[in-house]
C-alpha cells in the first residue's frame, strides 16, 4: 500500500490525468503531439514541450506527432519549418513517420466550417476589425451582438463560399462562431473562425484566400490525427472552453483533451519567441543562433548537448503555477553532462609570466597530463614543460589576503600535474602591476608529489610559455635560416584597440587606392574566405582554358555553398578527381574518420575550421552569425564575378613576382618542403 502511494506521488499531475484515462477506458493508446508554428526559431522554452510531449508518449508506449501550424502566411517561412525540424531531431524526438502540416488540413478545416455553418453555430460577419473589438465588451462589460449574427444558414453559407472564391477584398468578412456574446470568458464571445488573406503559402501557395484562426485549427488538427492529450503551455487555459467547444460540436466522436502546465522562464535571459525576433530583426544580435541568445540553435552553437537540456527539464518538473528557473541550473546541467565526457584543456585568461630560476635554461620537457581527471579511460596526454610560464594573475598575490593558498613570496604550491615551486620574488611595472613572478621548484616533485611526503595546501593550472598560442612565433617552423619571420603576433581586438588609442576615424579618412601589388587581385583570392573557394582556386588553376565558359563550370561541381560537408566529382584529365570541401570543426572530424575507416578516399580535400567559412575574420569578441555569413557569402561572390582577373596564376603582378623577387624562395616561405 505504501509502495503504491509512493507511486502516485512521484508522478506529476499530467502522467495522473493520462493514467486515469486509461483506466477508465478513455484512450486506448496514448497519443501526445508538439505542434510549433513556424514564425520564428525554437527556444529553451519550447524544449520543455517537445521533451515532455515526447516522454510522455515513450512512458505509455504511444505515439509521438510533430507538426507544423502553418494556418498565418503572414508570419511563416520555409527557413524556420527548415531550423524547427532540426532542433527537435537534435532534441532526439523520434516522429517516425508522424510529421504533419496543419495546411494539409486546410480541405478537412473547411468542411467542419461548412458543418458549424449548417448547424446554425457559424456566422459571416461584416464588422472591420476595430468594430469586432468595440462589440467584444470588456472584463468587466459583456459584449453585444453582431447585426450580422442573425443571418441564415443558407445566406452564410454562400458568402462563406465566396470567401473562398476570393470575391472580397482581404478584411471585408470574417467566419465567426455563434456562441454567447455575454459569456465571462472572453475567448467564447463568438470568435472568429476564418478571415480573408491574400498571401502564398510555403505550403499550398496561392491555392487558398481564406485562412483558419489558430483557435479553431488546433483543435481539429489534434482530432484528425487522434490525438488523446493535448499538452500545452499554461497561457491556454483560457482558450481550453473554446478548444473543446470546437470538437464537440464538430462531433467528434473521441474528442482530444487539453491540459495546461506552467511555461518555462529562466532568470536574466529572454525566453519569449517575439522579444527573440525582435532582437534579431533590430540587429541587437546577429542572427538567431548568436551565443548570448537561449534559442535551441545558440545553446547548440555553444556547446551544450541534447542531454543536458533534457537533464535540465527533468531537474526542472511540470507544474501547474509559473515560477523562475535561475539559468545557473542549465549551465550546471551542460557541466555535470560533459565532465566525464570531454578532455580537459588549460588555458590562462589573464597571463603573468613565472620563471623558475633553478630551471635549466633552454631545455623543457614533457609531463603527462589526465585528459580528464575523473574519468581514467580518456587517458592522457604530454604537455610541454620549460622554465617560463604563465599563470593567472589572480594565482599570485603581493599582500597574502586570509586563507589565500596560492602563489605568494615564500609560499609552495603545486602545478597542476607538474612540480612543485617556491615564490621567491616578483617584478612590478612604474604602475604596481606584477609583471614577472620567480620561483624555485623541487626536481624531485615530478608529477605533483614530494618523494619526502610533505603536502602543499595549493594547486594552480599553467601553460609553457614557448609553445603557448599567443607565443607560436618562437616554434623553430616558423624561422627561415635562422630569422625569425615574424616578430610580433597581434589579435584583431588589440589591433582594433590600437587604432581607437591611437585616435584614428576610418570613416573620416580620404579614400585612396591600395598600394601595389595589392591593389591587382584576382577573384581567386578573394573567394578563399568561403568555404569552397581555395578548392574553386585550385580547379582554376588546373583548368587549361581560362575563358570565361570555363572557369563557369566550375560553379556548378557542387563545391559552392554553405554545407558543412560537400562532395564532388571532377574531371581533369583521363582520371576522375574526387574533392571533398568540409566547414566546422564537428564535419572536418566526422570526415576524417570516415577517410581513417576507409569508408571514403579523396583526391583533394579542403578543411576550413570555422562553419560556413572564415569571412568573419579571426579572434572576434562576438562571432558573427548564419545571416551575416551568408551576406558576406553571397558579397565576396559578387567581388569575383566583376573581377577582371579569376585566375592568380594569370595576375602578372603575382607572375612578376614570382619570376623574380620570389623566385626560388616559394617552397621556403611557406615552410613547404615538397614539390608541386
Amino acid at each position: 500500500m505504501e509502495e503504491d502511494m509512493e507511486e502516485t506521488i512521484s508522478k506529476n499531475f499530467i502522467e495522473q490525468i493520462i493514467e486515469k484515462d486509461i483506466e477508465e477506458g478513455h484512450c486506448k493508446k496514448v497519443v501526445t503531439r508538439f505542434p510549433p508554428e513556424p514564425n520564428g526559431y525554437l527556444h529553451i522554452g519550447h524544449a520543455k514541450s517537445i521533451l515532455l510531449n515526447y516522454g510522455l508518449a515513450q512512458e505509455y508506449g504511444g505515439d509521438f506527432h510533430f507538426r507544423f501550424d502553418d494556418t498565418n502566411p503572414t508570419k511563416e517561412k520555409e527557413e524556420y519549418v527548415n531550423s524547427i525540424k532540426e532542433d527537435v531531431e537534435w532534441l532526439g524526438a523520434d516522429y517516425h513517420e508522424h510529421i504533419y502540416y496543419a495546411s494539409n488540413y486546410f480541405d478537412k478545416m473547411y468542411e467542419c466550417a461548412e458543418f458549424l455553418i449548417k448547424k446554425g453555430k457559424a456566422y459571416v460577419c461584416d464588422l472591420n476589425a476595430e468594430q469586432i473589438r468595440e462589440y467584444r465588451g470588456t472584463l468587466t462589460e459583456p459584449g453585444k451582438n453582431s447585426p450580422y449574427r442573425d443571418r441564415t444558414p443558407e445566406e452564410n453559407l454562400q458568402l462563406f463560399r465566396e470567401m473562398k472564391e476570393g470575391k472580397y477584398p482581404d478584411g471585408s468578412k470574417v467566419l465567426r462562431a455563434k456562441i454567447d456574446m455575454t459569456s465571462g470568458n472572453i475567448n467564447m464571445r463568438d470568435p472568429i473562425l476564418y478571415r480573408i488573406a491574400r498571401m502564398e503559402h510555403h505550403n499550398t501557395g496561392n491555392k487558398w484566400c481564406i485562412y483558419p484562426m489558430y483557435d479553431f485549427a488546433h483543435p481539429l488538427e489534434d482530432a484528425f490525427e487522434g490525438v488523446t492529450h493535448s499538452i500545452c503551455t499554461l497561457e491556454f487555459e483560457d482558450h481550453r472552453p473554446l478548444y473543446d467547444w470546437v470538437v464537440n460540436e464538430c462531433e467528434f466522436e473521441n474528442p482530444p483533451k487539453q491540459i495546461e502546465f506552467a511555461k518555462l522562464y529562466l532568470t536574466n535571459v529572454v525566453t519569449g519567441k517575439r522579444y527573440i525576433k525582435k532582437l534579431v530583426e533590430d540587429g541587437i544580435v546577429d542572427g538567431w543562433d548568436d551565443p548570448r541568445l537561449v534559442s535551441l540553435s545558440a545553446l547548440r552553437r555553444r556547446g551544450y548537448t541534447p542531454e543536458s537540456i533534457k537533464k535540465f527539464m527533468e531537474l526542472v518538473g511540470v507544474a501547474k503555477s509559473h515560477s523562475s528557473v535561475d539559468s545557473a541550473m542549465l549551465e550546471y546541467c551542460i557541466r555535470d553532462d560533459l565532465k566525464l565526457k570531454r578532455p580537459r584543456m588549460a588555458a590562462i585568461l589573464d597571463p603573468i609570466k613565472l620563471v623558475i630560476t633553478n630551471y635549466p635554461e633552454g631545455e623543457g620537457e614533457l609531463v603527462d597530463v589526465p585528459n580528464n581527471q575523473e574519468n581514467e579511460e580518456m587517458g592522457t596526454r604530454q604537455v610541454p614543460f620549460s622554465r617560463e610560464l604563465y599563470i593567472e594573475r589572480e594565482d599570485f598575490k603581493i599582500e597574502k589576503p586570509k586563507k589565500y593558498r596560492r602563489l605568494y613570496v615564500g609560499n609552495e604550491v603545486r602545478l597542476m600535474n607538474a612540480y612543485f615551486v617556491t615564490c621567491t620574488g616578483y617584478d612590478v611595472d612604474e604602475d604596481g602591476n606584477v609583471t614577472c613572478v620567480y620561483a624555485t621548484y623541487d626536481p624531485e616533485s615530478r608529477g605533483g608529489n614530494s618523494p619526502d611526503g610533505r603536502k602543499v595546501r595549493g594547486t594552480i593550472h599553467w601553460v609553457s610559455v614557448p609553445t603557448a598560442k599567443k607565443a607560436e612565433i618562437l616554434r623553430p617552423e616558423h624561422k627561415t635560416e635562422g630569422e625569425q619571420d615574424v616578430d610580433f603576433v597581434l589579435t584583431t581586438t588589440e589591433i582594433i584597440r590600437m587604432i581607437k588609442e591611437a585616435g584614428i576615424d576610418l570613416t573620416q579618412m580620404p579614400w585612396e587606392a591600395m598600394d601595389m601589388p595589392f591593389g591587382l587581385s584576382s577573384g581567386a583570392g578573394v573567394i578563399f574566405g568561403v568555404t569552397g573557394g581555395v578548392t574553386e582556386a585550385v580547379l582554376r588553376r588546373l583548368v587549361a582554358d581560362s575563358g570565361m565558359e570555363a572557369l563557369n563550370e566550375i560553379k556548378f561541381t557542387g563545391i559552392r555553398g554553405t554545407k558543412g560537408i560537400k562532395e564532388a566529382v571532377i574531371p581533369y584529365g583521363d582520371r576522375q578527381l574526387k574533392i571533398a570541401v568540409v566547414s566546422g570543426l564537428k564535419n572536418a572530424d566526422e570526415l576524417i574518420q570516415k577517410i581513417k575507416s576507409g569508408e571514403a578516399q579523396y583526391d583533394f580535400v579542403e578543411v576550413m575550421a570555422c562553419r560556413r567559412g572564415c569571412m568573419a575574420g579571426g579572434g572576434q569578441p562576438v562571432p558573427i552569425g548564419p545571416r551575416t555569413k551568408a551576406a558576406r557569402f553571397e558579397g565576396l561572390y559578387r567581388i569575383d564575378d566583376a573581377a577582371q582577373i579569376k585566375r592568380s596564376n594569370d595576375n602578372p603582378i603575382v607572375g612578376e613576382l614570382y619570376e623574380g623577387l620570389l623566385k626560388g624562395k616559394e617552397h621556403k616561405l611557406l615552410h613547404n618542403n615538397t614539390d608541386l
